[in-house]
């Protein structure tokens, strides 16, 4: 019996049972034409600052689509399911606006003209919005309209040590992911216009790279020059802590020069640090504790621990209408539980520089025959180490089984080792395997395709009375949740603003972290 074999052994079967995932997925609103719709997003939907599950990101034009935290896969995704009816059934009343089922976003308009998400008249409101802005300012707003699908998880009765160690080995192994799931081997030359890159042509205005598993995840995606000065370490909370709360309060020399405000007295951003707030800060996965009303995600950290992980790096699957199937989510607990049962020795900054090097190599090579990462100083192949892993599984996946009963999770295993055997059957080959099947081949076109599928198929389903009642409850309900907060304001946004970005918020204990 292996080290990670006795490990599996120790969680109890409550422990396992205990398991929760949730997910948040993000989807541009996009017109018949594969271009971006610029419209408001739905006040039928309800206020995307209370709702709980119908949201935005970025942008006004960006839905965000946010479950609850659930006992299994199927139900996660039953739930996500009904909040995709009730989007596509708002939208068909309106018009005919879908749901782009790609990562990589539709054909863009001009950089300003991409519409920021908009929170009302409340200091919260605006300070998302000025947040937005910043982020515009800093990385252009075409990079935030990529979408992506996060993955929540959680386990009784785990450590904050526990939680980092998980953390660290997640990254370690981060590009097996990459490759098995990664759909965002091309884009839309709108998405690269007026800016350097690496790309090729394919056809007409698509753009690629040939091998590519996951651009968004490249130095084309989710990538900053700012950020890459910042060596975060997954050591331990105090560590981690430590290191946001820095980006957090230091001043950064390009970001003072774009200025708080501009010369009509608008925000420009929320603060001149290297970070504005915390979600700003692009990794791969994070540790996450459920924030009280006000409170700073720092803060919530420190005071009472990691209550659960977020996994960033899945790309949408536009082969499934609503992005992520349940074999996908339980190769995910699979690769989380092998993360926390291994042995995760502290991380370097050699290794940090290393991991970030297999990131971007996976990302944008990744199914190129008899690609190396770097390993411990060593170069390995990568299918090697992917098989190494996926070994490593089968204990595990044949554990949760025998407590669950069925083969549901060696049955996610098998997936990822035939996908492993035939790379063409990998998403990313079948995505540009899917842009040469059309009748004029595109990135857009492909998408435009898959994504009025998704919604016919969506609006088909059964669709009870019950839900749609509930949903307009909560619309009403999250808009007068929204009235309650504006009316609640005592001070002026400024003074808020300043409160808010305060570091004394960043720390436990003080008189200023709990306003």
């Amino acid at each position: 019996m292996t080290d990670l074999q006795k490990k599996m052994g120790q969680l109890t079967p409550e422990q396992l049972k205990g398991m929760r995932r949730g997910l948040e997925k993000e989807s541009l609103r996009a017109l018949p034409d594969g271009k971006l719709a610029l419209t408001p997003h739905p006040a039928e939907l309800g206020s995307p600052l209370t709702h709980p599950h119908i949201t935005t990101d970025f942008s006004e034009s960006q839905v965000e689509l946010v479950t609850g935290a659930h006992a299994s896969a199927d139900a996660c995704l039953d739930e996500l399911t009904r909040i995709h009816q009730e989007v596509y059934r708002v939208l068909a009343r309106h018009g005919d606006e879908m749901l782009w089922v790609a990562s990589m976003p539709c054909g863009l308009p001009t950089d300003e003209t991409i519409p920021l998400g908009r929170y009302g008249n409340s200091n919260v409101g605006r300070a998302k919005s000025v947040y937005r802005m910043g982020l515009g300012h800093r990385y252009g707003r075409r990079m935030q309209t990529i979408s992506g699908i996060h993955y929540n998880w959680s386990l009784p009765d785990l450590s904050n040590a526990e939680y980092f160690g998980l953390i660290r080995n997640f990254r370690r192994n981060a590009f097996l992911l990459l490759y098995l799931f990664g759909a965002s081997p091309a884009v839309c030359a709108s998405f690269v216009d007026g800016r350097e890159h690496e790309l090729e042509l394919l056809t007409g205005r698509t753009m690629y790279r040939p091998h590519a598993t996951s651009l968004r995840m490249g130095r084309l995606g989710y990538q900053s020059d700012a950020q890459a000065s910042l060596a975060v370490s997954y050591n331990g909370l105090e560590g981690y802590a430590a290191s946001l709360h820095e980006a957090l309060t230091k001043p950064y020399g390009p970001y003072e020069a774009i200025g708080l405000r501009n010369l009509g007295g608008d925000y420009n951003q929320l603060d001149t640090s290297l970070l504005q707030i915390e979600n700003e800060f692009y990794g791969t996965i994070r540790p996450k504790r459920v924030i009280a009303a006000g409170e700073r995600p720092l803060h919530a950290l420190r005071e009472r621990g990691v209550q659960y992980v977020e996994v960033r790096l899945m790309d949408l699957n536009p082969f499934v209408d609503v992005g992520i199937d349940a074999e996908t989510m339980r190769f995910l607990d699979l690769f989380l539980l092998h993360a926390l049962l291994s042995d995760s020795p502290p991380d370097t900054p050699d290794e940090i520089a290393a991991l970030k090097h297999n990131q971007h190599l996976t990302a944008e090579r990744g199914r190129e025959p008899g690609l190396r990462l770097e390993r411990n100083g060593a170069e390995v192949l990568l299918v090697d180490w992917a098989a190494e892993v996926l070994a490593e599984l089968a204990p595990i996946a044949q554990h949760l089984d025998a407590i669950k009963g069925g083969t549901a999770y060696a049955q996610a295993l098998t997936m990822a080792q035939e996908r492993m055997a035939n790379p063409a059957t990998l998403p990313s080959a079948q995505v540009l395997q899917g842009i040469a099947a059309v009748e004029v081949p595109s990135f857009v076109g492909f998408v435009r395709e898959r994504s009025q599928a998704a919604r016919e198929a969506l609006m088909a389903l059964p669709y009870p009375v019950g839900e749609q009642a509930r949903f307009a409850a909560l619309a009403e309900e999250s808009v007068e949740a929204q009235k309650a907060i504006e009316a609640a304001d005592e001070i002026p946004f400024e003074q808020y603003r300043a409160h808010y970005v305060s570091p004394d918020r960043l720390t436990p204990g003080s008189a200023a972290a709990a306003a």
